[in-house]
Formats: structure tokens, C-alpha cells, sequence
């Protein structure tokens, strides 16, 4: 006889097995068949109904897990000094869990009663059951200096980097934190300031040479005026916020909504579940939901939250860290939908039909739960045949429906045609110290194009929605490009064997036709690098121009409030348009709609060249140690003052100068973004293929000096260096060129 495994025995293998957990899975761990199945489903009442198993569709979870970003109180120390804390926000109804607090030395002290914002590491075969790293102390929010340390016979002053900023902080010999003369250093406020004398700081984090790769974003962040620390009211705004609860949503737990972001994802803001459509009318139909964080619910209009989530207009990716747009409880925690726990959500519901147009959409204020927060990499092994154990209970209720929705979805953007850049993203990699160790081109996932679909589609929601309801918005707008861009695009493609056509309304499809036709080919990325180039800077604004890059007459951004201002102000607007409460669009925000869409695309541009400056000084710094070596690369520049080049190795931007190529006067011509040299003819242009040295490579600045050494496979010709200041005589040469430009002009009239 099959013995059934005892009610804890079932509650451990849930308990270490989370993704295990259908009934399935249960009896083949437990080697139970047949008839016996009957018996451990009755096992399986009964914890549910005791409350120590929820059903989840076909499997169970164990309600009793803590977010991973969570309140805590600290209970103090035990007789050993190992320092404890209990969770303020506890949903399950088993033991509450002991977490154990692992200081950092940087950290301060705590004690007994501190409430404190920690990440949380579930651990297993101890006697707690979670670590905790703090995040910050909850009501204090010192005040943050990043400066360089200067040694005296008292400890040291700190001599911000700021802009503007004069005033030095005195740092006590117990709080240098080991920091050496010279050292770029981060240090927070010590103690209150007083009337005479220099204010104290406490040293945090020393972050070694300001050259040093550590401190490349904490340079752009100050250099470009990024708000990096929450003002105390703001912070106090949200250590008050609470989880939500029912009332006034739907109910969605039971929505199998999974968040797929990346493995080193910060925050968790959008979640999507697909299934096919039970309508008879709609056979090979889709029903997919697409539920975001319901960011508005904390943000409310003109409170302290709003006033400096406005003004950051959005949050700042670096490689190592980020700035967030709002603060930690909220943007980590309860804004975060986190696995297993329940979180304020609005969602949409979308019908598409078996081609994959949307038939029609809905609203939902409700409350969700996701089953499983997965990362790219894991989702697309799963559905190439290689699931792991939290992909494997997931595969076909939940993966394969998302996909097969996804499939629809491809096929509705193939006849939409949006513009189909492809320009590989860099991805450098850090060690422990900040180091650069390796600079990567970013894998594009059929998971990566998934998401991506899901988004637009409720994006395109958002704005039709608002349209509908006659509700003001910020529409995210994307104009054609310009005629005079258009046409140096022309004369890029034409340079390259290729063909833009003339005389017609410009059409996305047209400029895909141009690159499918590079594709595979040596000017390809010349032809993607230049088209992106011609695309005019898309931003926020109350009028609906459409969106020419997404080939879309109405778009909204909907999907990461978290993160984006415009996309909390268009989460205000669905909630007045449904009438779902008041911390939606008031009427005196209407009139400042397009200031504020000024503002926040302002800020999107601020923090595009704070993040690519970065990515320069950590790719500066990452080649500074190969100075003197080779490189392949291709042409992607050309101005007067020199040659741009990218590198294929790791797609860095260097600069050849023009005094340091060959021994000839060389003529820049902007028609044709080209240069000539005056004794050789030797033309140099766009897309060719170039060897290059390394000359120089400046971490503090980012710069990336580099030797032109041969073009196309050929050394550059030494020709005859003019005396400083004076133009060669180039009388054949410049006869040619006119001759050249004529008979351009000419084939142009005879169109």
C-alpha cells in the first residue's frame, strides 16, 4: 500500500520546492499513483482549509513567505550579539519568521525598536528563517556628500564635488572609515548641524581613486545635476504608506500575472498572463492581461511624493547602481510586484483575434498576486525545450499561452511595420569593486520581444482609452524625421550601393525596405547607425501627433510608472476617466500638462547623456590598460576636426584626429560627410573598414584617442604634410570635386 507523506512532510516540499508545487508534482515527488492520488488530495483539503496551503488554479503555495524587500522591526540583540528583526507587514497565518540582520561595516548602529527598510534572502537549515540587509534606517534620512577626503591630525575634511559648492565637511578620526588622503569618498551628515564651525559627516563607502571606475556614476550623477538623495518629508511620505488592501479593486489574485524582467532587475512594475479565448465568434483568439504597479494609489497629486517624483521625472539607469524616481519603500517594495504577496494593480484585459488585432480592452483597478517573478534568460530556455524547476510547474498553463499570443502579436507588427533597427546594446559587466571586467552586446530574446509586445499593446490602450473618454493625457510622441535629415540618409544609402526612395510620404515600411536590404552586409550597421540618426528626439506632450518610429496614430506610456513620470500622470487620468477615487487627474492639473510633459522629457534627456557619459568613462576605463594595442573597427563619423570610429570588440567610440592622419591636408565635404586628401585623392567616408591603435584612453574623461593605421585593408598613404596654416595647391583634385558635385546636381534635376 502507497503511504501518503504526513501534513509537514507536504508543507517542507512546498516550503523548498516553490515552483513544484501542482498536485502532480506532489505525488511523483512522493511516489504516490493510482488510487492513492484520492487520499492525497483529501491530505491537500485539509491544509487548505487549516489556511496552510492556498490554491493557485492546479497548485499550491505556502502563503507564509515575505517579500523580498520588507519593513522590519528590530527586536535587538540575543546573548551572542547576533542582531534580530521581526516583519511589520506579516500576511501569513503560520509562525512569524525569525530574520537575522547581517550588518555591513558601513551600516549604523541599530537597536532595539529601529524600524528599518531590508532586502531579504529566504535561508534554509538554520534556526531563521531569513537574512537581511539594510537598506536604510526608516525616519532618518541623512543628508549624502560625495567629495574628496583630506587627511589632518583630527581625522579629515571632505571637499564636495558638487557644482557650486564651497562648503567642507569635518569627518572625526573614528568616522574616516579608513579612508587614505585623496580618496573619493561617499559620507552622510553626523549628528545635527550646529551654529559655529564646519558641519560633521561620517564616512559610508570609500570609492578609492576619482578616476576609478566605482566612482564613474556618482561623478555623472552630480556633473549632471541628478537628484540623488529624497528630501526627509518625502521619505517620511513613504515610510507612512501602507499595503493595500480589497477595498474598492478586483479581486485578481487568482490570476496567474508573472513578472519577466531582467536577472539584475531592481524593481518589478509590469506582470502579464495570456490564455486562449473561450468565445465561440473569436476560435484561435487571445485574451492576454497586461496589471502595473498602481503606483498612483501612493503618489497622489501635490503631496511631497509628487512634488519631487515630478521633479526627478524619472528614474537613472546605471551600471551599478540606480537612481530612483521614488523612493525605496516604495519603488523596491510596495510598488515592486513582488512574488507571493498581494499589491495594488491596475490592469488591462485585451482581446485579440487569431490574427492579433485587438477587438476590444478594459480597465481593472484591482489587487494581484504573482505566482513567480522569472528573468528573460530562464523563460526562453524553458520554451527551448530547457526548463529548471521554476519554469518547469509554469511551462504550460502559463509560458506556452504568453507565446502563443506573442506569435499573433508578431504577426500584426509585421503588417503594421514599425521601424526595425538593429543596433546591438552594450552590457558592461562590474566586479565587487567596480571594476570593468568584460563589455558584452546584449542577447535579444524572443522573451525580450514578448514583453515588449505585451507593452505596446496596453500602451496603445492607455491613449485609445483617454481618447474615448475625452480625458487629457501626455501622449508620448515620435514625429518623422526632417526633410534635411531624410535627405542626407539618401546620400548615405546611395554612397553605399543602397536606395531610399524619393517623392512620397515617408513610411516606416521604407525605411525597413532600406535595411533589409543592407542586411548581411559590410555597410550594415552604417545604415542602421545612420538611420537611427535621422529619427528626430521622441518626447511627452498633450497633443497626439502620433508615433512614427511604432507606426502607431495613438500612444501612451502606461507600463512603468515606477520609473516615468508620464506614465503615473497617465494612470491619474484612468483613474478619473473610470471614476475609480480621488487621487486621480484634478482639473487644475489639465493646464499644466504641457509644462510638465517639457519638463519630464527634459529629464529623459538628462539622464540619456548622464547614463551614455558613464558608459564612456567605463569603457575608457575598461581599454585604458590596452594602450598601444590594435583594433578593427568601422567608420561611424566624420567631422572637421576628425574621424569617429566604432570598435567591433566592444562597440567603443574613439576619435582619430585630423592632424594625425597620414601626412596630407585633408578637405572635409558635408554633403557628402566625406573627407579627400589633397595630394593622394585618398577618400575617406562613413561605413569603411579601418584598422586602429589605441592612443589614449581617459577614464575621468571618457575619451578615446586612437591612430588610423589602415582603410579597407590598406595602409594609409604618407603624403606630403603643408606647412602649418597654409592650404596645399590641389588644382586636379579640386577641379574633380566640382566636376563631381555638378554632375550630382545635374541627375538630381533630371528625376
Amino acid at each position: 500500500m502507497t503511504r501518503i507523506p504526513t501534513k509537514p512532510e507536504i508543507l517542507d516540499w512546498i516550503s523548498e520546492n516553490p515552483t513544484l508545487t501542482a498536485k502532480r508534482d506532489i505525488a511523483k515527488a512522493f511516489g504516490i499513483k493510482g488510487a492513492a492520488r484520492i487520499d492525497l488530495k483529501r491530505v491537500l483539503k485539509e491544509l487548505e482549509a487549516e489556511g496552510h496551503l492556498e490554491k493557485r488554479q492546479r497548485s499550491y503555495r505556502d502563503p507564509d513567505r515575505l517579500p523580498p524587500v520588507s519593513v522590519l522591526q528590530v527586536t535587538g540583540p540575543d546573548s551572542d550579539g547576533d542582531l534580530f528583526a521581526k516583519p511589520m507587514e506579516w500576511q501569513g497565518a503560520g509562525v512569524e519568521p525569525v530574520v537575522l540582520v547581517i550588518p555591513r561595516a558601513a551600516d549604523p548602529a541599530l537597536g532595539a525598536g529601529d524600524r528599518i527598510l531590508a532586502r531579504l534572502t529566504l535561508i534554509k537549515g538554520e534556526d531563521h528563517h531569513y537574512e537581511a540587509r539594510l537598506i536604510r534606517r526608516i525616519g532618518t534620512n541623512p543628508r549624502r556628500i560625495l567629495g574628496v577626503f583630506r587627511q589632518t591630525a583630527e581625522g579629515g575634511r571632505i571637499l564636495p564635488i558638487d557644482k557650486g559648492s564651497d562648503k567642507e565637511w569635518q569627518v572625526a578620526g573614528d568616522a574616516t572609515h579608513g579612508a587614505k588622503d585623496g580618496e573619493l569618498v561617499e559620507a552622510e551628515q553626523a549628528g545635527p548641524k550646529g551654529r559655529m564651525g564646519l558641519p560633521h559627516a561620517r564616512i559610508v563607502e570609500r570609492l578609492g581613486d576619482p578616476s576609478a571606475a566605482k566612482a564613474v556614476s556618482l561623478i555623472a550623477i552630480h556633473q549632471h545635476g541628478i537628484p540623488d538623495a529624497f528630501p526627509d518629508d518625502v521619505v517620511a511620505e513613504a515610510d507612512r504608506a501602507k499595503p493595500a488592501d480589497l477595498k474598492g479593486r478586483e479581486d485578481l489574485r487568482d490570476l496567474p500575472l508573472i513578472t519577466i524582467d531582467p536577472s539584475d532587475a531592481r524593481d518589478h512594475d509590469d506582470a502579464c498572463y495570456a490564455h486562449a479565448d473561450e468565445d465561440p465568434k473569436n476560435a484561435g483568439g487571445h485574451i492576454v492581461w497586461v496589471a502595473i504597479a498602481d503606483v498612483a494609489a501612493y503618489v497622489t497629486p501635490g503631496s511631497s511624493l509628487d512634488r519631487e517624483a515630478r521633479k526627478r521625472g524619472n528614474s537613472t539607469y546605471f551600471p551599478d547602481r540606480v537612481v530612483p524616481m521614488l523612493p525605496d519603500r516604495l519603488s523596491g517594495d510596495l510598488c515592486s510586484l513582488h512574488e507571493g504577496v498581494p499589491r495594488a494593480c491596475i490592469a488591462v484585459r485585451m482581446q485579440l483575434d487569431a490574427a492579433g488585432h485587438k477587438l476590444g480592452h478594459s480597465f481593472h483597478r484591482g489587487l494581484m498576486r504573482s505566482p513567480a517573478s522569472l528573468h528573460y534568460e530562464e523563460v526562453q530556455q524553458a520554451m527551448d525545450g530547457q526548463p529548471n524547476e521554476r519554469c518547469g510547474a509554469l511551462l504550460e498553463p502559463v509560458l506556452r499561452p504568453l507565446y502563443a499570443a506573442y506569435a499573433a502579436l508578431v504577426a500584426a507588427r509585421e503588417r503594421r511595420q514599425p521601424l526595425e533597427l538593429d543596433l546591438p546594446e552594450r552590457r558592461i559587466e562590474l566586479d565587487d569593486e567596480g571594476k570593468v571586467t568584460a563589455v558584452n552586446f546584449k542577447d535579444r530574446l524572443d522573451a525580450h520581444r514578448l514583453i515588449e509586445e505585451f507593452m505596446v499593446l496596453a500602451n496603445v490602450a492607455a491613449a485609445e482609452t483617454l481618447i474615448a473618454k475625452k480625458i487629457p493625457l501626455l501622449f508620448r510622441v515620435h514625429e518623422e524625421p526632417s526633410p534635411e535629415k531624410l535627405d542626407a540618409l539618401r546620400e548615405t544609402a546611395k554612397a553605399s550601393g543602397f536606395t531610399l526612395a524619393k517623392g512620397q510620404v515617408l513610411k516606416t515600411a521604407h525605411l525597413n525596405r532600406l535595411l533589409k536590404e543592407a542586411a548581411g552586409s559590410d555597410e550594415a550597421e552604417l545604415i542602421n547607425i545612420s538611420t537611427l540618426r535621422s529619427m528626430t528626439q521622441a518626447y511627452y506632450g498633450p497633443q497626439n501627433l502620433g508615433h512614427f518610429g511604432l507606426a502607431l496614430g495613438r500612444y501612451a506610456h502606461f507600463t512603468s510608472p515606477i520609473r516615468r513620470y508620464a506614465d503615473l500622470i497617465v494612470h491619474r487620468a484612468l483613474i478619473t476617466a473610470h471614476g475609480w477615487g480621488k487621487d486621480g487627474l484634478r482639473p487644475e492639473d489639465y493646464d499644466d500638462l504641457e509644462q510638465t510633459g517639457e519638463h519630464i522629457s527634459d529629464t529623459e534627456r538628462r539622464s540619456m547623456v548622464a547614463e551614455r557619459d558613464t558608459t564612456d568613462r567605463y569603457m575608457a576605463s575598461f581599454l585604458s590598460e590596452r594602450v598601444g594595442n590594435e583594433f578593427s573597427g568601422r567608420i561611424s563619423g566624420i567631422a572637421r576636426f576628425g574621424v569617429f570610429v566604432k570598435l567591433d570588440e566592444t562597440g567603443a567610440d574613439g576619435l582619430v584626429p585630423m592632424r594625425s592622419i597620414g601626412r596630407e591636408y585633408f578637405h572635409h565635404d558635408a554633403e557628402t560627410n566625406s573627407l579627400m586628401g589633397s595630394d593622394t585623392g585618398m577618400m575617406i567616408s562613413l561605413g569603411q573598414r579601418v584598422t586602429v591603435r589605441l592612443a589614449e584612453a581617459a577614464p575621468v574623461t571618457g575619451g578615446i584617442a586612437l591612430e588610423l593605421l589602415a582603410l579597407e585593408g590598406d595602409a594609409i598613404p604618407q603624403g606630403r604634410r603643408s606647412p602649418a596654416g597654409r592650404t596645399p595647391k590641389r588644382r586636379g583634385v579640386t577641379a574633380k570635386r566640382k566636376a563631381d558635385k555638378t554632375k550630382r546636381k545635374v541627375k538630381r534635376t533630371r528625376r
